[in-house]
């Protein structure tokens, strides 16, 4: 009989590595191990020959950038997602996309099961699994820091190094980092270690070499650079006048962000599971994009059309956080939001300065904006009486003075 297959996410570090072995070992399976290629960058390098020689009958490392930038960023970023007032998500919406190229993959081979590093205190194990819930329920799902089995033989990162040690696994692992990264086209973030004591400040001048893509806001250049954004229904298509694929705006604008100190954020934020959590995060060319589509948005969205919206940024961020991204309310939600992004058309330019993205001028053929109606002068196109704000008080304030005068006479 043909061994049972199992789909594994694979990133080449020691997690991965020690349960790639493990799961061959214990499941006595074949084990096919996918490594998706979302702007990791060297992260990848020599993952195919490592993963092989590790004990995978078959690696896939399949680039998938350009779908990430123009399917999962850009809808997010329409709905203006931001988790807790602060983080844009960058994790949690690459892994609905790792999770359905697992489960593709899976299907393919033949596979009866997928597995995960994640551990049983993270979000991303949630992500991965309701991801396949969503598109293969067949699938089983193999977590193996969720089986006791496997945290009795590994209680430690120094047993998971020794069993490395003893298969030839070749693995990297020291003090030099005491934290853990994750990388991507949209940020990086980092955590754990060090990071764990919310006093700790990963900013200091002893601390600056742990980020990566970008300077420190002191360290960047003295002369502020200016940056055109060109959008079309929602997404930038070109910067500088450059038209650019969704992939190319991301990488361009990391770029031109890093060396302006922009991007970094400190939080302590909460968990899915049910903890808090620090983490450090670093998203330059995100957090110019997400400026520059809100400056784009308010001379071109409907005042209640945005107001509506914008109701529902903290479900929808909770949603792709969670890892309901393909869950029927987000699918619902980005329904909406795809219709209030048809307008959203135009230039926007931006200052970038020392960790700062300022707005600098925006403009559009299909403006909302009036400045012969918002003049404080003369109005030449009598659009706006003012005295019918008189009457337009008068009623909103109707149910203010009733309310009032009940108050009143209840004191009385």
């Amino acid at each position: 009989m043909a061994k049972e297959k199992i789909v594994l996410a694979y990133s080449g570090g020691l997690d991965t590595s020690v349960i790639l072995k493990w799961l061959k070992e214990t499941y006595d399976a074949e084990i096919i191990a996918f490594t998706a290629d979302i702007g990791q960058k060297d992260e990848l390098d020599g993952l195919e020959e490592k993963a092989l020689a590790t004990g995978a009958s078959k690696i896939y490392i399949d680039d998938l950038r350009a779908e990430f930038a123009k399917d999962f960023i850009n809808p997010m970023f329409q709905a203006a997602a931001l988790y807790e007032g602060q983080y844009l998500l960058g994790t949690s919406i690459a892994r609905p996309l790792i999770a359905k190229r697992m489960v593709e993959i899976a299907r393919a081979e033949g596979a009866t099961a997928i597995a995960h590093g994640a551990t049983g205190k993270g979000n991303d194990q949630v992500r991965f699994e309701l991801t396949a819930a969503a598109l293969a329920p067949e699938l089983s799902v193999i977590a193996p820091w969720r089986l006791e089995q496997f945290r009795e033989e590994f209680p430690g990162r120094a047993e998971m190094i020794a069993y490395a040690e003893k298969h030839n696994i070749p693995v990297t692992a020291s003090a030099a980092k005491p934290y853990s990264t994750d990388r991507n086209l949209l940020h990086i973030s980092f955590e754990s270690g060090m990071l764990e004591d919310p006093w700790f400040d990963p900013a200091a001048d002893s601390n600056k070499g742990m980020y990566v893509l970008s300077v420190a806001p002191e360290d960047a250049p003295d002369q502020a650079e200016y940056i055109e954004l060109e959008f079309a229904a929602g997404d930038c298509v070109a910067i500088n006048g450059t038209k650019l694929s969704p992939l190319e705006v991301m990488e361009t604008l990391n770029e031109i962000g890093g060396k302006h100190g922009i991007g970094r954020v400190d939080m302590v934020e909460n968990r899915f599971v049910g903890m808090k959590s620090r983490g450090v995060y670093e998203t330059p060319g995100g957090t110019i994009l997400f400026t520059a589509h809100r400056k784009m948005e308010s001379l071109t969205m409907d005042r209640d059309v945005m107001h509506l919206r914008d109701s529902l940024i903290s479900k929808y961020a909770s949603l792709v956080y969670n890892g309901f991204w393909f869950a029927p309310e987000r699918l619902a939600i980005q329904a909406l939001v795809s219709e209030s992004q048809k307008n959203v058309s135009g230039t926007v330019r931006l200052k970038l300065y020392k960790g700062n993205v300022i707005g600098a001028g925006v403009k559009s053929p299909v403006s909302l904006y009036n400045p012969d109606i918002a003049t404080m002068e003369a109005d030449p196109t009598k659009a706006y009486d003012q005295g019918d704000a008189t009457g337009f008080i008068r009623l909103n304030a109707l149910r203010l003075k009733v309310g009032s005068g009940v108050e009143q006479n209840a004191k009385k």
